[in-house]
């Protein structure tokens, strides 16, 4: 599925929000739900793995957080036994397993889904009667980092925001800078220094403190590993608006940066 594709698949989740949700309301429900997607996809690999690791280190004592990030190849991990395919398998227990589902991730992907307010989001679908079909629509999408890559994501993201900004008659300029833009902003930023074209293991920072859903940081990010493999970005950023911070901090998390 392309990245075309895909936005038009998840912009379509909207024709079942129609009526419940106004129009401007719809990103509370398909930004988290996209995130919670992509997060699923990413630790579906390691997921049993994981589940054993929890298993015998909390039976033996021990604190299993390190060796449960270990095991899962990531910055975060999901101790449930749930996962979104197998939340669609008990339609009748749907909200409470989904809330179950969320409170097993490590503590930086709970925080996401707070600032995303998503267990609101959940009561509402539940009592609207939608909280099954959003979740099989999402369910069925694959959206693992080998399918989408993370440059992908991020278009999706600004293509999802810009849509829900025009529906509520706000301008898109207000959420995120263009691509074209940021692409400029990060050549004239690293114009002039040639150590990090060139030496192996310069170390550069780089801080936004209007971070959005996290472009500058990411094709910065882009833009020394294309120029200098052996250079490395530490990123920081912070973010007023609440869904573009939790959009930014799992694109980091996705990404192995520290948040």
């Amino acid at each position: 599925m392309n990245q075309q594709a895909l936005s038009a698949f998840i912009w379509s989740v909207a024709d079942l929000l129609r009526g419940d949700y106004k129009q401007a309301d719809y990103g509370k429900v398909i930004l988290p739900f996209t995130v919670l997607r992509r997060i699923d996809c990413v630790l579906e690999p390691t997921k049993q793995a994981v589940l054993a690791e929890f298993e015998a280190k909390t039976a033996a004592g021990i604190n299993p957080e390190p060796f449960l990030l270990r095991k899962a190849g990531q910055t975060f991990y999901n101790t449930s036994k749930l996962d979104m395919r197998l939340l669609i398998g008990d339609q009748d227990n749907i909200a409470a397993n989904l809330y179950t589902y969320i409170q097993g991730f490590s503590e930086d992907v709970r925080d996401i889904f707070e600032r995303f307010e998503f267990a609101a989001q959940i009561d509402r679908l539940a009592k609207a009667k939608l909280l099954y079909q959003i979740t099989e629509k999402f369910a069925r999408v694959d959206l693992h980092p080998n399918k989408v890559t993370n440059m992908q994501m991020g278009q999706i993201f600004e293509e999802l925001i810009r849509r829900f900004s025009e529906l509520s008659n706000e301008t898109a300029g207000e959420h995120f800078t263009p691509r074209e833009v940021i692409k400029l902003m990060v050549n004239l930023l690293f114009a002039e220094d040639d150590e990090i074209l060139s030496k192996p293991g310069v170390v550069r920072t780089i801080y936004d403190p209007t971070a959005g859903t996290g472009g500058m940081l990411s094709i910065a990010d882009e833009y020394i590993v294309e120029h200098n493999d052996k250079a490395r970005l530490v990123m920081n950023g912070q973010e007023l608006n609440p869904e573009s911070y939790a959009i930014c901090k799992a694109d980091m998390l996705i990404k192995g940066q520290d948040c």
